[in-house]
């Protein structure tokens, strides 16, 4: 079956936005006592989800405190620190030229990937933005996000390909039953993104407009 559907994982993937990510991690840390962390050790706990992230990084602090100071402070910084990565905004373009129903699927609160993707310009041709917030607070590796953008699309899993840069990518779209590839060089994660089987491991973002050709 031809793939119609294309879903993609936010951070990492179509933005480079660990800057931002980092300066809020580090404003809550300093809040609750705790040094700066450089940006790749931040980036390395990014993908599952703020909770995680403030569990893991300000273990000290309630979580549901760091989670509400740090959207505090996102919100400053997150459009001056995103920035989309390379091939991103020419390739989503000419998928959504040749006729692909394209969506992202991110465990970001969807209200700042909403304001991101507006932000970078991708608006005209994303067809839906999904977060947590869609589906109950499921985050990924649960299938639901997914699922759910392909209900909202009107595909089927064997219709569509997610592509992201992490495990936990790869894991949710198993769970889904939907196609992954992976871009690699946006989040480390603690778990990796090759080692977890991928259908297919990308050279870069652009490659994507040479596996998927215009519609019929």
């Amino acid at each position: 079956m031809p793939t119609r559907a294309v879903l993609f994982d936010f951070d990492g993937t179509l933005a480079d936005s660990f800057g931002a990510i980092a300066a809020s991690t580090n404003h809550v840390r300093r809040t609750y006592g705790l040094p700066e962390l450089p940006e790749r050790e931040v980036r390395r706990h990014v993908g599952l989800g703020l909770e995680q992230l403030m569990a893991d990084l300000v273990p000290n602090a309630p979580t549901d405190a760091a989670v509400a100071l740090y959207r505090e402070h996102h919100a400053t910084v997150m459009l001056a620190g995103t920035k989309p990565m390379p091939g991103v905004l020419d390739t989503v373009a000419t998928l959504a030229s040749r006729g692909y129903r394209l969506a992202v699927c991110s465990n970001k609160r969807v209200e700042f990937t909403r304001n991101l993707v507006d932000h970078l310009g991708l608006r005209p041709a994303i067809a839906e933005t999904l977060g947590p917030d869609d589906v109950g607070g499921r985050a990924k590796p649960d299938p639901a996000m997914l699922l759910e953008a392909l209900r909202r699309l009107g595909d089927s899993p064997a219709e569509a390909v997610y592509v992201g840069d992490m495990a936990v990518d790869v894991h949710a779209a198993r769970a889904a039953g939907v196609p992954v590839w992976l871009v690699l060089g946006g989040a480390a994660g603690l778990e990796s993104a090759e080692d977890s089987g991928p259908d297919r491991v990308l050279g870069s973002f652009a490659e994507l407009a040479n596996l998927l050709p215009k519609l019929g």
